[in-house]
């Protein structure tokens, strides 16, 4: 079935674009949710129109959401969770865990559908991208650690704070030495 897209579509293609579908696929998704019409030689005439409105709605979008997509970007999550002795976790890190996550940090709804991850199911760091628009898909970082135990101070304090560097310390002095700079300091 060839279909004439009136909006985007994700892993599709863009309005105005001439695709060929399953035939279950458009009958059952594209028409009914109006994304997409017949490629009939009437619809076809109407291609520029739509790809034009198309295009102004999506730098409106783009525009409106710039600013979201800044704040997003680069954003960690933390999530502590039960564990075995492997790392695999008991249960998973889901999607929608990670949109509320960011939901707190944000202020700003975002669905589970808009997350493009697989289910997390081991302890460590991986990243996943929010869908805000086809052009606007900013990267966030989540970190996954067991229950109990601290979080990595160095991922955490790379998360925290990118733009510090660490600091050298000194070695730790031995008992002998603190005696001495205490008696040191004292006279």
């Amino acid at each position: 079935m060839k279909v004439l897209l009136l909006k985007d579509v994700y892993k599709l293609g863009r309005a105005g674009e001439i695709k060929k579908v399953a035939d279950g696929y458009g009958r059952n998704f594209l028409l009914p949710q109006r994304l997409a019409v017949l490629a009939t030689p009437g619809a076809l005439k109407q291609v520029e129109k739509i790809r034009s409105q198309a295009e102004i709605r999506r730098t409106e979008q783009n525009s409106e959401l710039k600013g979201l997509a800044e704040q997003i970007n680069g954003i960690t999550v933390v999530f502590a969770a039960k564990a075995g002795e492997t790392g695999k976790l008991y249960g998973s890190i889901t999607p929608q865990d990670v949109a509320t996550a960011i939901q707190e940090k944000t202020r700003f709804e975002v669905k589970k559908q808009q997350m493009d991850m697989q289910p997390i199911r081991n302890l460590g760091e991986f990243t996943a991208h929010v869908r805000l628009t086809m052009d606007l898909v900013p990267e966030v970082k989540i970190i996954v650690h067991r229950e109990g135990e601290a979080v990595e101070d160095d991922a955490l304090a790379s998360a925290a704070a990118p733009t510090e560097t660490p600091q050298a310390q000194e070695p730790a002095a031995t008992p002998a030495e603190a005696t001495e700079a205490t008696e040191a300091a004292e006279a």
